[in-house]
């Protein structure tokens, strides 16, 4: 500590404050390097930001990967908000970015190409993929085959950090409804709940279908969440060509706008809907698999209305039931991948009767 106190004192007057703040920064990192009880600071930065560390040679190919066009959204944006920088420039400041892609290539050090996925290394929340490569070849043959599931996990990283958010408060009128059901689902507190009703699905042979619908309407942009479950009858309802069936029935009987025989459907010709097969996030109780469907909404005989909308579908084993939670977005003229994502991540809290906490 005297040594410090010594090299400060030698400062000139104008520099004190800032080299000061740069010497407590090292300390309490070199104080804490060596422990595993850590008291890291908070992540920096926005939500779907990811700094790519890495040298000049392999930027563009991996921006490329990271920086791409987010499917099912009106506008193009992309998956994540990428910042470069080079190996020599990743300080103490950068270290606290909330996702980090290292990459790190030198043929004197490594052999073979390697990758380690690591949470809160320097700050918290916190994300990091390390790729550890020989020489560029080697790198870049990686980063064709597994750059997209590199980019997967960060996505689902934010994802649940998304999720866990929503635990601090939630509608607890929505969640008793759909208790009775067996289910839960943390839809926020600033969702209302404006609809608890029963439809026909006849694209389920005249069987009938659980709706409960919630909303946020405040500010500029409208988001919707809706769960609706129906019997399970056969292995097909599980189709991409059955969830979507169902989906347009449902919107077309309760989503409409103010001219007389509009409705809610689904558009096909821009961006087809994409169904995929997705994993429970890393802090969902009771890990499942669900069938994911995204795509672009439309409002037919009215107004040209539309935005994106996602769903998850589920198997309710106990009830005999498929059980569908969506939600969709209006935002006429914003940027949308942000509020899509955080509203994507309520999806995920969806429990079914044999879950528990």
């Amino acid at each position: 500590m005297v040594f410090f106190l010594y090299l400060c004192s030698q400062i000139q007057h104008k520099h004190m404050k800032k080299s000061i703040v740069f010497a407590l920064i090292a300390l309490v990192l070199w104080g804490c390097s060596g422990s595993n009880d850590r008291l890291l600071t908070s992540a920096t930065g926005s939500i779907y930001e990811c700094l790519v560390v890495s040298e000049p040679a392999v930027t563009e190919p991996v921006s490329q990967v990271m920086a791409a066009d987010m499917y099912g959204l009106p506008q193009m944006e992309a998956v994540f908000t990428v910042a470069h920088i080079s190996p020599a420039q990743f300080d103490a400041m950068y270290m606290a970015s909330r996702n980090i892609l290292l990459i790190d290539i030198n043929e004197h050090k490594y052999t073979q190409v390697k990758a380690v996925q690591s949470r809160d290394v320097w700050s918290k929340p916190q994300a990091v993929v390390r790729i550890q490569a020989p020489d560029n070849e080697s790198f870049l043959s990686y980063w064709q085959e597994h750059g997209e599931t590199v980019r997967e996990w960060f996505v689902r990283e934010e994802l649940a950090r998304q999720a866990h958010f929503y635990r601090g408060g939630t509608n607890k009128q929505a969640r008793a409804i759909l208790e009775k059901q067996g289910y839960d689902l943390w839809i926020p507190e600033d969702y209302i709940l404006i609809q608890d009703t029963v439809i026909p699905i006849h694209a389920g042979n005249g069987q009938t279908a659980h709706v409960v619908w919630c909303c946020n309407n405040k500010g500029p942009m409208r988001r919707d969440v809706m769960v609706y479950s129906y019997p399970y009858t056969a292995q097909e309802q599980f189709s991409s060509d059955s969830i979507i069936a169902v989906r347009n029935d449902v919107m077309r009987q309760l989503v409409s706008a103010q001219v007389e025989g509009s409705y809610m459907g689904t558009e096909f010709k821009h961006f087809p809907p994409v169904t995929r097969s997705v994993a429970a996030l890393r802090d969902t109780v009771g890990g499942f698999y669900g069938l994911e469907t995204r795509g672009l909404w439309k409002l037919f005989n009215g107004e040209a209305m539309g935005g994106p909308f996602v769903s998850l579908t589920r198997l309710d084993q106990v009830n005999g039931r498929v059980v569908t939670a969506e939600t969709f977005l209006y935002a006429p003229g914003q940027k949308k991948r942000n509020a899509m994502r955080q509203a994507e991540a309520i999806l995920y809290t969806l429990k079914m009767p044999n879950e528990k906490e």
